[in-house]
């Protein structure tokens, strides 16, 4: 009989693994037609757990039969009273594996039918107690005191299995554990031919007790598991909204940004060409007036464009970190190079000013990207001019344990100690103790912000100390390089004159904004060349079919042209006419989008990024042509 209860005891595993029975949410507000079908589906997902119980139920019910006619089977008080149970036993078993195999055949019967199924499985499955209440009944007292102790044990084992198969079921265990055992207590206390039948009445009573109270107990534990499991189930399925949320937020954050860097991208283009143009017909008026007070309004107009220039480049780096078009590429730096490019183009401002614009340890060779250390160098540079009034500002080197430590010190107003957090954040701007003058109130706050960034590229460590009233110092860490012999070999091969002359030279023009391409035929007119102009792709290729028989010097495109062409296809077009020597080319663009230095590298051109000064292209122009 212990096999049996073994049996019937595998039910544990799958009550606690199938949704038996959920445990309803009390919405106060859910319809009470929801609230029906909540219910309805709890109860089909109970039937298909029952049933999938019923193979270990039948088990130990056939085995329980099969003691039981063994037992009694060789008795001959009884024989007509044992077979009709048997019978009946054997009939109720046959009827609940008909009722299994149908659930089996329609697994996915309608909610109808499986309620209905689930009303017959109580009643069978109570009919079939009754019949173990019955024998107990009818066959106490037969046989050995042994046959009597037999069947209690196996009344009470299946007592003992119905806690596990049934304590979810509170009404239905109370009536099962009745049927079976309270026949058994009826008779042995009516027993009254045997001695303490009284005393073994009681404890069976006694026992029947610890059964109703152990279905509850343990009723109870698997309806708090039961609870546990859906509430998990119900927390699981909040994270997967929240992440889902999360995700959907985060989409549309890389949305907007991608939005934001396009914004700036074209706002930025369609603002360079004007303030182009600008430079060139400033540089042009120069060219044709001597007189003093022109030249000064000129240089008015290019401080302006040079500040507008400050500021697109601000906004240009920043769209060019965020949309991740910046590479890093190290290479052995002499900072004796690095210094004089700064000492030239800060040098007259600090005279102006007044300062004394220093530069230490030019002797020291660094291993970083030359573009981004120097772009890093010109915002501090440009910082502690702008904010110092008297002293000075020294830019200093020297080597730490394998690494170089450059800094940037200053006399200027300082920063306050509450501030310093906060100077690497976008468009945030010192409120210093003392009002600004009006050229230390340029900028948008970017300048810092783009000096953090491309320090983190370059895995520079920056770090800043100030007083204020007394002045600031800003350190940057990186690693020390070498120069090879070959890089000793070609050094002072960079200065290029820019007092250069273009006469006997011509230059092809591709340009579709008028006034910028206007401004560049009077500039290198003024300078000497002869140019060719061109608005289109189109009209270039026209001219060239026309088989033109001088070769140009030198190609000067911009990057967007009309009819979904760019100035790459323009120099296609121009080297296919004259495929050697390759023509040497400029491209400039207005656009802030990444991609055009490996079109650069690919295409054989220089890039220049629109607003460009008079200055900056004449020097392009001298060491594309090899003006030396």
């Amino acid at each position: 009989m212990a096999i049996a209860a073994a049996a019937e005891a595998m039910a544990v595993a799958s009550q606690l693994a199938e949704p038996a029975e959920p445990i309803e949410s009390t919405n106060l507000t859910e319809p009470a037609g929801a609230a029906v079908a909540r219910r309805s589906q709890r109860d089909i997902d109970h039937l298909r757990a029952l049933m999938q119980q019923t193979p270990a139920s039948l088990t130990g019910n056939a085995i329980g039969i099969g003691l039981m006619l063994a037992m009694y089977g060789g008795l001959a008080a009884a024989p007509a009273l044992l077979a009709a149970w048997g019978l009946l036993s054997i009939g109720l078993w046959l009827t609940r594996l008909w009722h299994y195999r149908r659930y089996r055949r329609h697994p996915d019967a309608d909610t109808g039918t499986l309620t209905r199924w689930r009303r017959s499985w109580r009643a069978l499955v109570i009919s079939q107690g009754a019949m173990w209440g019955t024998a107990s009944w009818i066959f106490w007292g037969l046989g050995t005191p042994y046959h009597g102790l037999a069947l209690i044990f196996i009344v009470f084992t299946y007592c003992m299995a119905s806690v596990q198969l049934l304590s979810a079921q509170r009404r239905i265990f109370v009536a099962f554990i009745c049927v079976v055992m309270l026949p058994l207590i009826v008779r042995v206390a009516s027993d009254s031919g045997h001695a303490w039948h009284w005393q073994l009445a009681s404890l069976l009573t006694i026992i029947f007790g610890i059964t109703a109270l152990m279905g509850r107990t343990y009723g109870s534990a698997l309806g708090q598991a039961i609870a546990l499991k859906a509430r998990t189930e119900e927390l699981a399925g909040q994270l997967r909204v929240e992440m889902a949320t999360a995700e959907t937020a985060r989409r549309a954050a890389e949305a907007a940004s991608r939005a934001k860097t396009q914004f700036f991208a074209a706002a930025s283009h369609d603002l360079r060409q004007p303030l182009h143009a600008m430079g060139l017909f400033a540089e042009a008026l120069r060219q044709r007036s001597r007189d003093p007070e022109v030249a000064g309004l000129v240089n008015s107009i290019n401080e302006s464009v040079d500040a507008l220039e400050g500021l697109f480049g601000e906004l240009l780096d920043i769209t060019r970190i965020d949309t991740g078009g910046v590479e890093v590429s190290p290479a052995p730096l002499r900072m004796r190079e690095l210094f004089s490019r700064l000492r030239l183009h800060f040098e007259p401002t600090a005279f102006e000013k007044g300062l004394m614009l220093s530069f230490h340890g030019e002797q020291h060779v660094a291993q970083a990207d030359p573009v981004l250390l120097e772009r890093i160098l010109r915002n501090l540079v440009s910082n502690a001019i702008r904010y110092s009034d008297d002293g000075g500002v020294l830019v200093s080197c020297r080597a730490r344990q394998g690494r170089l430590r450059l800094q940037v010190w200053d006399t200027g107003i300082g920063i306050a100690e509450s501030a310093l957090p906060r100077i690497f954040d976008e468009f945030y701007q010192v409120n210093p103790s003392r009002p600004l003058e009006p050229h230390q109130r340029k900028g948008l706050g970017l300048g810092l912000p783009i000096v953090k960034r491309l320090a983190a590229l370059m895995d520079a460590p920056l770090t800043v100390r100030s007083r204020p009233g007394h002045g600031t110092v800003f350190t940057l860490e990186v690693p020390a390089g070498r120069l090879s012999r070959t890089a000793e070999a070609v050094r002072g091969k960079r200065n290029l004159p820019l007092g250069l002359t273009l006469q006997d030279r011509l230059i092809v023009v591709v340009e579709d904004e008028v006034a910028v391409r206007e401004g560049l035929v009077v500039v290198l007119q003024a300078w000497g060349a002869a140019v060719l102009a061109f608005d289109t792709v189109s009209a270039l290729e026209a001219w060239l079919a026309g088989a033109p028989a001088e070769r140009p010097d030198l190609a000067l495109v911009d990057f967007r042209l009309p009819d979904s062409r760019t100035g790459i296809d323009a120099l296609v077009a121009l080297r296919r006419q004259w495929p050697t020597p390759r023509l040497p080319a400029i491209m400039i663009t207005g656009s802030s989008l990444g991609g055009h230095e490996d079109q650069a590298q690919t295409h054989d051109y220089h890039l220049l990024i629109k607003p460009v000064l008079p200055n900056k292209l004449r020097a392009m122009i001298a060491f594309k042509l090899d003006m030396r």
